[in-house]
Order: C-alpha cells, then sequence, then structure tokens
C-alpha cells in the first residue's frame, strides 16, 4: 500500500497538469486510486501546505471541489523568443548598469508584444 506522502505527491502532479480548468476532488480519487476519504484528507493538506486552492461545485447532483493548482506548470515556451536569448549584451546586463533590462528597448517591445491577444 502506497505511503501518505506518495499518494500526495502523486495527487499534487495530478492537480498541476490539470491547469486553469482544474481537476474534480472526485475525479482525482479515482486517478490515484484512494477512497474519498483519503482523497479529501490529500486535498485539504496540499491546500494548507499552500500547493492547490478548491472551490465548492456541483457536479452530478452532488457537492465537491475542484482543486486548481496555485501555480501553473513552466514552459520554454514562454520565453523562446525573449530577445535577451541572443543578445550580445547579455553578460553585460544588469540593473543600474551600462545594459539594462530596465531600459531595453527590444525587451520592452518583446513585452507588449506577448501582452496582445
Amino acid at each position: 500500500m502506497p505511503k501518505n506522502s506518495d499518494l500526495e505527491q502523486k495527487a499534487f502532479e495530478i492537480i498541476m497538469r490539470s491547469g486553469e480548468k482544474g481537476i474534480l476532488q472526485s475525479d482525482l480519487w479515482r486517478e490515484i486510486n484512494a477512497t474519498s476519504r483519503e482523497g479529501s484528507r490529500i486535498s485539504i493538506r496540499l491546500e494548507n501546505k499552500g500547493l492547490i486552492y478548491r472551490k465548492p461545485e456541483i457536479s452530478r447532483g452532488r457537492w465537491t471541489y475542484r482543486l486548481y493548482p496555485k501555480r501553473q506548470m513552466v514552459s520554454v515556451d514562454s520565453i523562446i523568443d525573449c530577445p535577451c536569448i541572443p543578445c550580445e549584451e547579455s553578460l553585460r546586463c544588469g540593473a543600474g548598469g551600462r545594459f539594462s533590462p530596465n531600459d531595453c528597448e527590444k525587451l520592452t517591445q518583446w513585452i507588449l508584444m506577448e501582452d496582445q491577444p
């Protein structure tokens, strides 16, 4: 039988993969092969640790919780086009220096383009 910490880790990984849509607590129990009692306790522990948050929801006529990760998984795709990566001045760049991210026109333009739909 798996230890509670193993189930907790597995549950957290599943919740992280669920992303912004979250996962129903009842679906999580089934996925980690736990009882509803174990699943409930695991989700409460993860919430108390500040790793997830729970929102009450009615599913199939019963109250349950939808579990969401507090942080989203990081992907390299989010920075792949950042102008800092190929920049010739990246080794000398820093706050207060001759080259600074605070004053970089290329970086500013890239950030503004990222915010556009």
